[in-house]
C-alpha cells in the first residue's frame, strides 16, 4: 500500500524524485556533448567579468563598485547568469519537450522547475570560481555572508515565478520568446552587475531599487562588501519574488489547459 502512495503521480515524493530526474538529464546531455564539461559552468561569467574588469580599470577610469572590483562583478555575474540562462530556457520550456509534456502524469510545472534546480545547479559548481579571485584578491569576508543562501531562496522563488509566467505565455504568443530575448539584454544593464544600486543618480536609485535582482544581488555582495546594505532595495526584492510567486502559480493555473491544447 504504502508502495502505491509513493509511486501516485501528484505525490510530492514522486514530484522531486521525477524533478532530480529531469534535471540530472539536462546537466548530463549538457556535459556529455561538451568537450569542457563542467568548465563551461566557469568560463562564461569568467570570461565577462574579465572583460568588464579590464575595461573598466584599465581602459576607463572606475568611479562605481568597491575594491577587489573583479571580486564585486563575480559575485553580481554568477547568479545573473543564472537567471539569464534559466529565463531564456522558459521560453522553450513546453515546445522543447512537446510530447513528454502532453503525456506525462505529474504536474506540468515540473518544466519550469527543473530548469530552475538544473541552472541553480550550474550556479553552485561556478561558486569555486569566486572564492578563487576572492582569496587572490585579497577580499576580505564578514558574518553577513550568511545572507548569501537567503538570496540564493529569493532568486529561486523570483525564477520560479518567473517561470510559471513565461513558459505558458510563449506557448500561447510565440513573439514573446524573442521579446523575451531583447528584455533580458536590456535588463542586464539595467541590473546592479558592473555597478551597485547605491552608485546610481537620483531618481534611478528609487527607479533602480524595484528592479527584484537588485535587492538579491545586494544579499550576495554584502558578505564581501558590507558597505552595500541596502535596506530598501532588499524588502522591495523580498516583497516582489513572493508577488511574482504568486501571480506566476495563478496564471499558470489558468493557462495550463490552454497550453495543451496549443501543445
Amino acid at each position: 500500500m504504502s508502495h502505491t502512495t509513493v509511486g501516485a503521480p501528484g505525490t510530492p515524493r514522486r514530484y522531486l524524485h521525477s524533478l532530480w530526474l529531469l534535471s540530472a538529464r539536462d546537466l548530463r546531455v549538457r556535459y556529455a556533448t561538451s568537450m569542457l564539461g563542467y568548465l563551461w559552468s566557469v568560463l562564461d561569467p569568467l570570461v565577462m567579468s574579465l572583460i568588464y574588469w579590464f575595461v573598466f580599470t584599465q581602459v576607463f577610469h572606475r568611479d562605481v563598485g568597491e575594491e577587489p572590483y573583479i571580486v564585486f562583478l563575480i559575485v553580481a555575474l554568477l547568479p545573473w547568469v543564472w537567471f539569464n540562462a534559466s529565463v531564456s530556457d522558459f521560453t522553450r520550456a513546453f515546445r522543447k519537450d512537446a510530447r513528454l509534456v502532453r503525456s506525462t502524469a505529474i504536474p506540468r510545472s515540473i518544466w519550469v522547475n527543473r530548469i530552475v534546480l538544473s541552472k541553480g545547479i550550474e550556479f553552485l559548481f561556478s561558486l569555486p570560481v569566486l572564492v578563487l579571485f576572492a582569496v587572490f584578491s585579497g577580499a576580505t569576508v564578514n558574518g553577513m555572508l550568511l545572507w548569501f543562501p537567503v538570496a540564493v531562496i529569493l532568486q529561486t522563488m523570483l525564477l520560479v515565478g518567473l517561470g510559471l509566467l513565461v513558459a505558458p505565455l510563449c506557448v500561447l504568443y510565440s513573439d514573446l520568446e524573442r521579446t523575451t530575448a531583447l528584455i533580458l539584454r536590456a535588463l542586464f544593464y539595467a541590473s546592479p552587475v558592473i555597478y551597485s544600486v547605491a552608485d546610481l543618480p537620483a531618481p534611478f536609485d528609487t527607479i533602480g531599487a524595484f528592479n527584484p535582482l537588485a535587492g538579491i544581488f545586494t544579499l550576495y555582495r554584502v558578505g564581501f562588501f558590507p558597505d552595500q546594505w541596502q535596506t530598501q532595495p532588499i524588502l522591495i526584492s523580498v516583497a516582489m519574488c513572493i508577488g511574482i510567486l504568486a501571480l506566476g502559480v495563478w496564471t499558470f493555473s489558468r493557462l495550463e489547459r490552454p497550453v495543451l491544447k496549443e501543445l
